[in-house]
């Protein structure tokens, strides 16, 4: 094992993925870890999205209803 001159270095940790971001100071799996963080945050994004989908289609269908 080598000797790590920086070992007893507090290490900054990101709580946070910020897109574009250098990724090679993190490990394997503190990468894993933001894939996770990440998968997470689009399957968000895809259930908003339906949300306002849906909302925007019941709106539609209202105001077509009332204009026969």
């Amino acid at each position: 094992m080598a000797f790590d001159p920086f070992a007893d270095e507090p290490r900054a940790t990101l709580s946070a993925h910020e897109i574009g971001q250098d990724l090679s100071m993190l490990s394997v799996d503190e990468l894993d870890e933001r894939v996770v963080i990440l998968e997470k945050e689009i399957a968000r994004l895809k259930e908003a999205k339906a949300a306002k989908e849906s909302s925007r289609a019941a709106a539609s269908a209202f105001f077509r209803l009332g204009q026969g």
